[in-house]
């Protein structure tokens, strides 16, 4: 019988090796047979997965997008008794990607997006991308407002602003670190303190520290 091809892993394996290559050259330093050589199956067997260089590198954007937000979800569904305050918590420290084993990530997010600057197509996935980011976080921060204390609680402030500030400031904190200008303890302290004073305005109870 012949062989049975699961193309869906096999693109994923490619977008592997897309995102590997890009954080050492760039998306611009891809190239369809150096994908193929480093996903280690022939470059015949990429060209059917995807026609062109642009078509595979907005898959692997749109792999790593999925990985993030998959890990968020995780984290959120991991503890589902955790308070709405805490669960904003975890979710904006998976988005800043400050973690030493996401590192990696955070190099090839940003390359994605330096290129995206001159690139429409790429640019594309990535708004759509953080559009999904900042629904979840205004979601979280409408939950935790409304499960915050009523007495004398100032007007609670508006979920999609403040979710467009805390989205800004994890991608801004990721680049930081990246360039060595924060650690990412010091990156971390100054997630918390923004949070810290969201918990406040929303009038929740502060939840410990994110680890």
């Amino acid at each position: 019988m012949p062989k049975q091809v699961d193309y869906e892993s096999r693109r994923r394996r490619i977008a592997e090796a897309v995102c590997l290559l890009a954080d050492e050259h760039g998306p611009q330093g891809v190239s369809m047979r150096d994908v193929a050589a480093r996903a280690q199956v022939s470059l015949g067997a990429v060209q059917r997965c995807f026609r062109n260089k642009e078509e595979m590198l907005l898959f692997a954007v749109d792999h790593v997008g999925e990985r993030i937000t998959e890990r968020v979800r995780t984290r959120l569904t991991a503890s589902p008794a955790q308070s709405a305050a805490t669960a904003l918590g975890h979710a904006a420290d998976e988005i800043a990607l400050l973690r030493e084993e996401h590192r990696a990530e955070a190099r090839i997010w940003l390359a994605f997006i330096a290129q995206a600057a001159v690139s429409e197509s790429l640019a594309d996935p990535l708004r759509t991308g953080y559009t999904a980011l900042q629904d979840l976080l205004a979601r979280l921060i409408t939950e935790a407002a409304d499960s915050g204390s009523t007495d004398e609680r100032p007007t609670p402030p508006d979920p999609r602003r403040e979710a467009r500030t805390l989205l800004a400031l994890a991608d801004g904190l990721t680049t930081h670190v990246l360039i060595g200008h924060l650690t990412a303890t010091e990156a971390e302290e100054v997630l918390h303190t923004h949070l810290t004073g969201l918990w406040e305005r929303l009038g929740t109870t502060r939840p410990r520290k994110t680890a």
